[in-house]
């Protein structure tokens, strides 16, 4: 059934590579979120020539966007920002609708002197104007709420510089279940992607082991607001991405889950 939104998935549902993922998914979605990696221990994934070229085909063929999960949470100490800016030159012919940026909460101790936050809060800007000067649009660069720290944090940095919000909602769901709607409605008219998934014994699961009171709540914010952007079921498996299938079509079909 339609949804109201634009409905995405993520590049690692089967058992093969960006390109067999989007072959097999592009006729069920409207955006596929290419997950990157690029590790000593585990390698890499980011797309060759071919690749990309083969990509933008099955977008035309399928009317599909792409959003891009840099591969590191984004620090000026590390490597980090080499790995995003290898990641943002491999992919830019793909004209992502959105580049996904975790913030590197790390360097935050357990309990935060307000000097520990100001210094994060600019080291985290350094990281981010960095990965602006790459993609050029700081809208398009949708920084992402972690379970591990507080998001408010980062509200100065995406206000100051004109950057999109992606609103993990599960990750809400890990902190404080019953506050993901208000939080949700607060953000919402910022976050080009929402990424939605269930928690259980492991993050990242089908939609079935969401809150069912939190779903419902969600569902008619959704439909209220008229949401334009794209909501993104972020699990890994086809189980759990056609699980999650069936909880969103009941859900919206009989406006509850």
């Amino acid at each position: 059934m339609p949804l109201p939104f634009r409905l995405g998935t993520t590049s690692h549902i089967y058992d093969d590579d960006l390109v067999g993922n989007v072959r097999r998914l592009g006729p069920l979605v409207d955006d596929i979120e290419l997950v990157l990696f690029d590790t000593e221990t585990h390698g890499a994934n980011i797309p060759d020539a071919a690749a990309v070229a083969e990509l933008n085909r099955l977008a035309m063929e399928h009317r599909l966007t792409y959003t891009v999960h840099l591969p590191m949470d984004l620090w000026p100490e590390h490597d980090s920002l080499k790995k995003a800016a290898r990641a943002i030159a491999a992919t830019r012919a793909l004209h992502p609708y959105a580049y996904i940026a975790h913030l590197d909460g790390r360097a935050l101790p357990p309990s935060p002197t307000p000097r520990n936050t100001a210094e994060w809060v600019r080291k985290s800007g350094d990281a981010l104007d960095a990965v602006i000067a790459g993609v050029g649009d700081p809208a398009r660069i949708c920084v992402e709420n972690l379970e591990r720290w507080d998001p408010s944090l980062f509200d100065d940095l995406v206000r100051a510089r004109g950057l999109g919000r992606c609103v993990d909602i599960g990750h809400l769901w890990l902190t404080d279940a019953a506050a993901a709607p208000a939080y949700l409605g607060t953000h919402l008219a910022g976050a080009a992607v929402l990424h939605l998934h269930g928690v259980a014994e492991r993050d990242h699961v089908s939609l079935a082991y969401a809150p069912a009171d939190d779903l419902r709540a969600i569902s008619a914010l959704l439909s209220g607001f008229r949401y334009p952007g794209v909501v993104t079921l972020e699990v890994f498996s086809e189980a759990d991405f056609l699980g999650s299938l069936r909880v969103l079509e009941r859900c919206f079909r009989a406006g509850e889950p």
